[in-house]
C-alpha cells in the first residue's frame, strides 16, 4: 500500500479513462476538465511510475507494451472502488434512520418496530433514540418524531397525533380513588422537565386543583412511568407513554377525563430536501400504527 502513495490518484485516474475510451478529448470530457489537464496528469503519472505508458503519434496516444498491461489492471481496480462505493449508496439507500426521544422509542415505537420488519424487510431501520433537535439538513437522520408545538425552524413538520393528558395510576391505587378530591390523598409522581401541568387537567373536569402528597420526582418521563406502574402514586400521562401499560392493565385511567395539552406528536422531515420512498413507506405505517393505538382507547373508553 506505501507504494500508491508516489502516485496521485488523479493521475491514474486520467490514465484510465483515456485508455479506455482512446482520446484525451474524450476523457477530458469524462472527467469534467481541460485537454491539457488531462494530457498533464498522464505526464506526471508516467514520471511517478518511472514508465511510459502511452506514445505520442501523430494520431493521438498509444498505448506502449507496458502501458497496455498495467490499464488493464488499472481498469479492474477502479471497478472495483466503483462497487466498493455502490454498497455505500445502497447502504443509504436501504437504511432509514429515525431520530426520536427515549421514551417514546422504549414506551410506544419499539414494541411496533417487528411490523415495520414485516412489512419493508429491504429497509434496515437505525433508531437515533435522543432527545436533541436533530439537524436534518446536515445529518444522515432522515425523520425525526417530536412532541412539541410543531414549530421546528428549517423542518416540515406533520401532525402525528394531538396528545390529551390524564392521570394514571396502578390498579391498588385506582381502587382507593372514588372521587378526584381522593387525589389530595395520593402522592403526585412529578416529571420535572415536563412540557405538561396538573392545572389545565383540574380544569378539563371541571373541578379546583387538589394538593396531593409529596411524591417521587424524576428527570425521565420512562421513569415516572415506572414509577406510577410499580405503585407508588399518580401521574400525569398522555397516550402514546401509556398506551401498552394501560391496554394489558398495568395502569389505569381512573377518571376518564383527557384534557388538551397544546402539544402533539410530529413528523419532522427536512424543508429543503424531497421525500425518499423509505420515509412516505414510514409515515403511512406510522400512522396506522397510530389509529390502532387510538382504536385501544376508544375501547377501553366504552368499557368504562
Amino acid at each position: 500500500m506505501a507504494m500508491l502513495n508516489r502516485v496521485h490518484l488523479n493521475g491514474l485516474r486520467a490514465v484510465e479513462t483515456v485508455a479506455r475510451l482512446g482520446s484525451l478529448a474524450a476523457a477530458a470530457a469524462e472527467l469534467n476538465v481541460s485537454v491539457s489537464a488531462v494530457s498533464q496528469q498522464i505526464k506526471r503519472a508516467e514520471k511517478q511510475l518511472g514508465q511510459a505508458l502511452f506514445e505520442r503519434t501523430p494520431a493521438g496516444l498509444v498505448l506502449t507494451e507496458f502501458g497496455t498491461v498495467f490499464t488493464a489492471r488499472l481498469s479492474a481496480g477502479f471497478r472495483e472502488l466503483v462497487q466498493a462505493v455502490a454498497l455505500a449508496d445502497e447502504a443509504t439507500e436501504c437504511t432509514l434512520v429515525v431520530s426520536v426521544a427515549p421514551a417514546f422509542a422504549s414506551k410506544w415505537l419499539l414494541p411496533r418496530l417487528s411490523r415495520h420488519f414485516a412489512r419493508h424487510p429491504n429497509v434496515l431501520l437505525r433508531i437515533d433514540a435522543s432527545a436533541r433537535i436533530a439537524d436534518l439538513d446536515h445529518s444522515d437522520i432522515d425523520i425525526a418524531i417530536r412532541l412539541g408545538d410543531g414549530k421546528w425552524p428549517g423542518g416540515r413538520a406533520e401532525l402525528l397525533l394531538a396528545q390529551e393528558v390524564f392521570p394514571v395510576c396502578a390498579p391498588s391505587i385506582a381502587a382507593k380513588l372514588k372521587s378526584i378530591e381522593d387525589l389530595a390523598q395520593t402522592c403526585a409522581i412529578t416529571d420535572e422537565r415536563a412540557m405538561i401541568s396538573w392545572d389545565s387537567w383540574f380544569e378539563a373536569a371541571g373541578v379546583e386543583p387538589v394538593t396531593f402528597q409529596k411524591g417521587a420526582r424524576f428527570t425521565d418521563p420512562m421513569l415516572c412511568l415506572e414509577s406510577a406502574i410499580a405503585g407508588h402514586g399518580v401521574m400525569l400521562a398522555w397516550q402514546l407513554l401509556t398506551a401498552d401499560a394501560l391496554a394489558d392493565g398495568r395502569l389505569v385511567a381512573p377518571f376518564g377525563v383527557r384534557a388538551e395539552s397544546g402539544l402533539g406528536y410530529w413528523l419532522v422531515t427536512s424543508a429543503t430536501k424531497s421525500e425518499s420512498r423509505k420515509v412516505r413507506d414510514f409515515k403511512a405505517w406510522i400512522r396506522e400504527e397510530i389509529e390502532a393505538t387510538m382504536a385501544q382507547f376508544r375501547a377501553l373508553d366504552s368499557a368504562a
